[in-house]
C-alpha cells in the first residue's frame, strides 16, 4: 500500500487530467463519475480522508432509475441532496481499458448526533453494512476471509440491437450445453484472454475462468482476500467484464435465469474465519468432525438456521426465483453437506490453509456487499450463540433432507420474512432493513403491474 501522500504525488504528476470514481447502489449497481484530477487532488487531499458531495438519489431510485414512493430517508420528500462520499485511498486501481485512468471507490458517511458531531457510516450504504458486520466480527476476534465466483451468460448483443429486439431472443455467443469445453472457449480466445489478463491488471485476480454448462456461459473464481477487498473485487468483476465485453461486441449478463430452459447463474461465497493475529484458519482442527473446528460448525449452524431471515439479500430480484427449481444445480432449502455441490452449504475439508465453507444459494444477481454481509452475519450469529449443527448432513441428490423446509418462491415473502428478522436488524441495523425491504416491496409491485410476453402467448388469442 502506498502511502497517501505518494499516490497523490503519483497522480499529480500523471499526464491523465481525469480520475474515475464510484460508490454502490442498493443493487450492487456502480455509480460514478469522472472528476477532474485538480478537483480529485483538493478533496483527496483532506484529512482523515477526502470526499465529495453525491447526490442521495442512488439509494432512493431503482435500477431503472424510478424513484421508490415508499421509502423515508431519502426521496421526493427530502428533495434528494448530497451526501457526502468519501474517497477509499485504498482501493486505488488504473483502469487497463481505459487509458490507465485512475480509480477509486468511495462509501457514504453522514453527521453525527449533535453531541457527537464526528461523521458516522451512511446506514444504506451498502459497504458500510459490510463494514459494521466485520466490525462486529473485529469484537469477536476473528477475521473473515472470502471469495466469490460467479456465472454469467454472454450474448452477441449491444444496447442497441437488444432495444430493437424489444429485449427478446438474445444470441448467446456460443450454442450448445458445452461445460468445461476448450472448444467453447477457444471460440471466444480473445474476450477469455482480456479477462485475464486485463482484470489482475485491475486489482481483481481472477484463480480459473471456464465455460460452464449453457450456450455461451462462463464461470470465473476471484482470488480469496480479507471480506472487504473480496466484496470490492466482486463488486468490480462484475462492471469490468461488462466494459471489456463491450469491446469485443458482447453483452454479457449476470441475471439469474434469463431462460427457463438452462441453468441458472449463481454468485458462490466462499468462507473461512482467521485469527487477526497469526492469520491461521480458525475453521481447520484435525480432530474435529471432517476437520471441522467446533467454531466452524457453530458459524455453519448461524447461516443454516439463518438463511430464510436474510433470503432477499441472496435472492434480491423478481428473476432470483426463477433460478430456484429442483433439479437445476441451484440449492432450494437451507442444507449442508460434505463436499456436495447439492447443498446450500457446501464444507470443503482440506489443509489448514484451505478447508472453508461454501454458500452456493445466492445468485450472480446479488449485491456483493449485501450478500457478503449477510453470509457473515449469519455464521457468526451463530458463533455468538455457540449454535449446534441440528440435521444431519445431506447426501447425495438431497437425501435427508425431506423435512427441511424450501425456500419461498417469491420476493415479497422473503422480504416479508427478512422486514420481521430480529436478527437482521441485530447486525444490519433497523434503517438499513427498512429500507431495504421497501424497495423489494418496489420491485415487487413493478413486477404486479407489469404485463408479460408469458401472458400474451398465454391468454392473448385464446381466452
Amino acid at each position: 500500500m502506498k502511502t497517501r501522500s505518494r499516490l497523490l504525488r503519483e497522480i499529480a504528476r500523471s499526464p491523465q487530467t481525469r480520475v474515475k470514481v464510484a460508490v454502490a447502489d442498493i443493487d450492487g449497481i456502480l455509480r460514478g463519475k469522472y472528476l477532474h484530477k485538480d478537483k480529485f487532488l483538493s478533496v483527496a487531499a483532506e484529512a482523515p480522508a477526502g470526499g465529495f458531495g453525491f447526490c442521495d438519489v442512488v439509494f432512493g431510485w431503482d435500477m431503472a432509475d424510478q424513484c421508490y414512493d415508499n421509502t423515508q430517508l431519502t426521496g421526493w420528500h427530502k428533495g434528494f441532496p448530497d451526501v457526502l462520499a468519501r474517497i477509499d485511498l485504498r482501493t486505488h486501481r488504473r483502469i487497463p481499458w481505459d487509458d490507465g485512468v485512475s480509480f477509486f471507490l468511495g462509501e457514504f458517511v453522514q453527521p453525527g448526533p449533535a453531541r457527537r458531531p464526528a461523521e458516522v457510516p451512511h446506514p444504506l450504504c451498502p459497504r458500510q453494512v459490510l463494514r459494521r458486520v466485520l466490525r462486529r466480527a473485529e469484537q469477536l476476534g476473528v477475521h473473515p476471509m472470502c471469495g466469490m465466483e460467479f456465472e454469467w451468460f454472454n450474448f452477441a448483443e449491444t444496447p442497441q440491437t437488444w432495444a430493437a429486439k424489444n429485449y427478446t431472443r438474445p444470441e448467446p455467443i456460443t450454442p450448445g450445453m458445452f461445460g468445461y469445453s476448450l472448444l467453447r472457449a477457444n471460440h471466444s480466445r480473445e474476450f477469455l484472454r482480456a479477462l485475464m489478463e486485463e482484470l489482475p491488471r485491475f486489482g481483481v485476480p481472477v484463480e480459473g475462468l471456464h465455460t460452464e454448462t449453457g450456450p455461451g456461459v462462463l464461470e470465473a473464481a476471484l482470488q480469496f482476500s480479507d471480506a472487504l477487498e473480496s466484496a470490492d473485487r466482486a463488486v468490480l468483476f462484475k462492471t469490468a467484464v461488462k466494459e471489456i465485453g463491450h469491446r469485443f461486441g458482447i453483452m454479457p449478463s449476470f441475471m439469474a435465469k434469463w431462460n427457463q430452459s438452462y441453468p441458472g447463474c449463481s454468485g458462490h461465497i466462499h468462507q473461512s474465519l482467521a485469527d487477526p493475529r497469526t492469520g491461521k484458519n480458525l475453521f481447520h482442527a484435525v480432530r474435529g468432525r471432517q476437520g471441522m473446528s467446533p467454531l466452524f460448525e457453530s458459524y455453519l449452524a448461524g447461516q443454516v438456521a439463518c438463511l430464510l431471515e436474510f433470503a432477499p439479500l441472496f435472492w434480491p430480484t423478481i428473476n432470483s426465483y426463477k433460478r430456484l427449481v429442483d433439479g437445476f444445480w441451484a440449492p432450494v432449502k437451507p442444507t449442508w453437506a460434505i463436499d456436495n455441490r447439492t447443498a446450500s452449504f457446501r464444507v470443503i475439508p482440506g489443509s489448514p490453509k484451505s478447508t472453508r465453507l461454501e454458500t452456493r444459494c445466492p445468485g450472480a444477481d446479488v449485491n456483493p456487499y449485501l450478500a457478503m454481509a449477510a453470509v457473515i452475519a449469519a455464521g457468526l450469529h451463530g458463533v455468538e450463540r455457540k449454535l449446534k449443527l441440528t440435521i444431519p448432513p445431506i447426501h447425495g441428490s438431497n437425501q435427508g433432507a425431506d423435512d427441511v423446509p424450501r425456500a419461498p418462491r417469491t420476493l415479497i415473502e422473503t422480504t416479508r420474512n427478512f422486514r420481521a428478522s430480529k436478527i437482521a436488524r441485530d447486525w444490519l441495523g433497523d434503517v438499513f432493513v427498512d429500507h431495504f425491504a421497501a424497495t423489494r416491496e418496489w420491485e415487487w409491485r413493478q413486477w404486479l403491474d407489469g404485463v408479460t410476453d408469458w401472458e400474451l402467448r398465454r391468454y392473448f388469442e385464446v381466452i
